[in-house]
């Protein structure tokens, strides 16, 4: 996978929990966790790549903060348009 993607889970027709899949490359597992703020939790392969951001309180993230651990994580930004699903319902 060469882009990131946003994968978001419903309930009752609000966001429950969402997934930032971060580019990688056929094979890549989680190996570990780390917290990176509130409501965000990075998944990291054994050799310490990224590949993806859980966000477990979708209605407190906003485009900034998240920007702000990917730019740390050396990934692709996000626009508002890009997590607007977070704001459905």
């Amino acid at each position: 996978m060469r882009s990131s993607y946003l994968e978001v889970t419903f309930r009752r027709g609000r966001p429950l929990a969402a997934y930032l899949y971060l580019p990688r490359t056929p094979g890549d597992k989680s190996d570990h966790v780390e917290e990176a703020g509130a409501g965000l939790l990075v998944d990291y392969t054994a050799n310490g790549k990224p590949i993806g951001i859980e966000i477990t309180a979708p209605a407190q993230v906003d485009v900034a903060e998240l920007n702000q651990v990917l730019v740390h994580l050396h990934a692709p930004a996000v626009t508002n348009e890009d997590i607007a699903p977070l704001r459905a319902a």
